[in-house]
């Protein structure tokens, strides 16, 4: 279970909210939402652990996560704006290089299947220069399925991709959740509502800094 107690987070000179209280566990998915400049990306950032909370703290089974990096670390994949891709490497280089990142190894039959999941049989070879803003998306989240971690944070995972695309991602978290797994993600794609499904707005917790 990934628990918020009593979490403040800070961009700058501002408090962006404060008090949040929220738990998601196994089978669930968390919608963060909000207007522009609300935190949501500040707010999966400090999840991924990348920025301190100003106050409280984000636990992982428990135990604050800048206490148990090392397991935390290996059961979360974040994807964030910036999909961390290089552009003049292949699918299959950037997906070797990010697993090689977190000391995982897979097969190119492993990688391949990852690929052909989100759309992209053929490119496997094709330097990212050459794919669209929306396929280098798709390499990114080909990921997935290959870190076969249980927590899933994604900020703004829908963003370039096309219709179709967008309806096989929706099954893919929702079919991850299913499967015991735990997504936490924003995004401006309206979601239908699914089984697990929880919605969080920051709006309510900014309201308390103004207070």
């Amino acid at each position: 279970m990934l628990t918020f107690e009593d979490v403040a987070v800070r961009r700058g000179e501002d408090c962006l909210f404060a008090g949040l209280c929220q738990s998601l566990g196994s089978g669930q998915m968390l919608q963060v939402s909000g207007a522009n400049g609300a935190g949501k990306t500040t707010l999966l950032a400090a999840v991924a652990g990348l920025l301190p909370c100003e106050q409280g703290r984000i636990l992982w089974q428990g135990e604050d996560i800048r206490r148990c990096r090392a397991d935390y670390a290996a059961n979360m994949s974040y994807i964030g704006h910036a999909a961390g891709l290089k552009v003049a490497l292949s699918a299959f280089e950037n997906l070797e290089f990010l697993l090689a990142l977190r000391g995982l190894r897979r097969s190119r039959a492993q990688m391949r299947a990852a690929l052909a999941e989100v759309g992209l049989v053929g490119e496997e070879y094709t330097p990212l220069t050459r794919l669209s803003a929306g396929q280098k998306r798709r390499v990114a989240l080909a990921r997935l399925r290959l870190e076969e971690s249980s927590l899933w944070v994604l900020d703004e995972p829908f963003t370039a991709i096309d219709r179709h695309g967008v309806a096989v991602l929706e099954e893919r978290l929702v079919q991850h959740a299913a499967d015991g797994g735990m997504v936490l993600f924003t995004t401006h794609h309206v979601m239908p509502a699914r089984p697990g499904l929880q919605q969080l707005d920051l709006a309510a917790y900014r309201l308390q800094v103004a207070a």
